[in-house]
């Protein structure tokens, strides 16, 4: 496939990254490096350039940084989406240069929405979260050892566990304060918080790794955050409506949340048990809710309100 100038595939690594520009028609490799890869956008700056690249964790961190700051659109996009693509072309072989190629032949051929720039203050917020969750999962960890183990390790591990202790309750006052020095985060946290069910942690959890909350349409906000039902029909089967992929980490938030909302609120505790009563499972029914509660957040930041029972 000819890939037309206006479209870039960039592949990620940790030490390089391997650039094809349908421009010029060659791939290119450039270190990871924020000077480097500012040199590279220079050319790029005004021009109706698209970048498309994989989601890699924090090996994408500095071109992200990069083009948002040279004002480049660019795409960070689903590596399986990436990949399901290549395979639906027949591209088979995988190097770097070749997945640079084949992004770029993604961009021109699906023309995927740009992503819309986070604020350094909201890139801090989601850092902080991930470091918060870390210690979380260190904490149940450890304290899953203090089953069946001698007292001399019993010891160690309750020391352990008042440090990380300390440590969370650290984050937690370092991530407000994030929060609060921001007015943007601070009241949408403050709308957040008024949604029965929606506790702090939910709320950090939305404003860190939901960015395109108040600005997506409910079935797309749904399926960002993996709450979004799929059929699985054919023919004359029906089969069971499913939600599958989006972000894990935001729907367990959500979850939790519905599982509070669904005991302290009568709009969602009425939903809960008309859904049980019909013969939806436990499960299911909590998952409706949490996509209740989801749909209704975007809504409340879009309009920029409180949450009205």
């Amino acid at each position: 496939m000819k890939i037309h100038p206006g479209f870039v595939g960039c592949d990620i690594s940790k030490a390089h990254l391997d650039l094809f520009d349908g421009a010029v028609g060659v791939a290119e490799r450039i270190a990871n490096q924020a000077e480097a890869i500012a040199q590279r956008l220079e050319p790029w700056r005004g021009t109706d350039v698209l970048v498309v690249f994989e989601a890699t964790g924090p090996y994408d961190r500095v071109l992200a940084q990069a083009l948002t700051k040279a004002g480049i659109a660019f795409v960070r996009v689903n590596p399986a989406r990436a990949r399901d693509f290549a395979r639906a072309t027949g591209i088979l072989a995988k190097t770097d240069r070749i997945d640079a190629r084949r992004l770029a032949a993604m961009a021109q051929t699906l023309r995927p929405a740009t992503r819309q720039p986070r604020s350094p203050e909201r890139d801090r917020l989601a850092e902080l979260h991930k470091r918060r969750d870390q210690l979380v999962a260190m904490r149940k960890q450890e304290r899953t050892r203090q089953q069946g183990c001698t007292d001399e390790i019993a010891g160690d591990i309750r020391e352990t566990l008042a440090w990380l202790d300390l440590r969370i309750a650290a984050l937690e006052r370092t991530i407000q304060a994030c929060i609060q020095a921001s007015a943007d985060l601070a009241e949408a946290e403050r709308w957040l918080r008024s949604i029965p069910g929606v506790g702090p942690v939910a709320s950090v959890t939305l404003i860190a790794l939901l960015p395109e909350l108040g600005q997506r349409s409910p079935k797309t906000i749904a399926a960002l955050a993996g709450l979004a039902p799929y059929n699985v029909d054919s023919g004359q089967f029906r089969g069971s409506r499913r939600i599958h992929g989006g972000r894990r980490r935001v729907r367990e938030a959500l979850y939790m949340a519905a599982v509070c909302a669904a005991r302290i609120e009568p709009r969602f505790s009425d939903a809960y048990r008309r859904m049980t009563n019909a013969g939806k499972s436990p499960k299911v029914a909590l998952i409706a809710i949490a996509r209740k509660i989801l749909v209704i957040a975007n809504a409340m930041l879009r309009q920029r309100v409180a949450f009205n029972p």
